[in-house]
């Protein structure tokens, strides 16, 4: 049985048309990819280095063998989409969801059936020579050992990640600025609202509800109309769309 709070989610989602998600790392742990920040995320286990500083664009450039060491061991998961990616995508195609602004990268939503993503961080699933340009899918570099090279020309291939020191694609904040911005429902699920510049977008919001799925407290709590401290899976299995 459905508590009160998945009840008022449930009857939102019902009345509208235009739904946006916002998601990051806790939408996809449920996968069993492991985010930055929990207790047991990749900032609290053993490296050479901090993952902030192994994931900066100065780091790839000037150590790009210990880069892709932990880039292979730690970012190249093996996941299936969950509950909540599947029923997100099943209210695109229902016509409810409009978008899905994504801090991850690591495609969950597109192979659920997602089909307007917009990556803020980009997809490990997308790679190019740094210096020809020459596109890479993710079997290529999982096929590599090593610093990845370009069969082309032999330049370094770099995923299509946004590094820590590195800018967001400016395409993509317009999009997401644009769909958020004409959203009647933001519903913010799985990120803990820390990472900028992605955070500040939900400042474009103007509609009517704005709702926040988070196992723990974020600095917006104070401003949704709906608070669900669940796992965002075991929410959204039990929406209809």
């Amino acid at each position: 049985m459905r508590d009160e709070a998945v009840e008022r989610l449930q009857k939102m989602i019902s009345e509208s048309e235009n739904i946006v998600f916002f998601g990051g790392a806790g939408v996809s742990t449920e996968s069993g990819i492991p985010d930055f920040r929990s207790v047991d995320g990749l900032y609290h286990q053993q490296w050479d280095y901090p993952p902030e500083v192994i994931l900066s664009h100065s780091f790839f450039m000037k150590n790009p063998e210990e880069f892709y060491r932990f880039y292979r061991t730690k970012m190249l998961c093996e996941a299936q989409p969950n509950e909540a990616h599947k029923k997100l995508a099943a209210l695109e195609k229902a016509g409810k969801l409009k978008a899905v602004v994504t801090q991850n990268i690591d495609n969950l939503h597109q192979m659920a059936g997602s089909r307007k993503v917009l990556e803020l961080h980009g997809s490990v699933y997308r790679n190019h020579c740094m210096k020809c340009g020459k596109s890479y899918d993710i079997e290529y570099i999982k096929s590599t050992q090593g610093v990845p090279r370009c069969e082309k020309c032999g330049g370094i291939i770099k995923p299509d990640v946004v590094l820590y020191e590195e800018a967001l694609d400016s395409d993509v904040l317009q999009e997401s600025v644009r769909a958020i911005s004409q959203a009647e429902i933001l519903i913010i699920g799985g990120t803990s609202l820390s990472v900028y510049p992605a955070a500040s977008l939900i400042d474009y919001f103007r509609g009517d509800h704005l709702v926040v799925i988070n196992r723990d407290p974020t600095p917006r709590d104070n401003m949704a109309e709906l608070l669900i401290s669940q796992p965002i899976g075991e929410v959204f299995a039990q929406i209809q769309e």
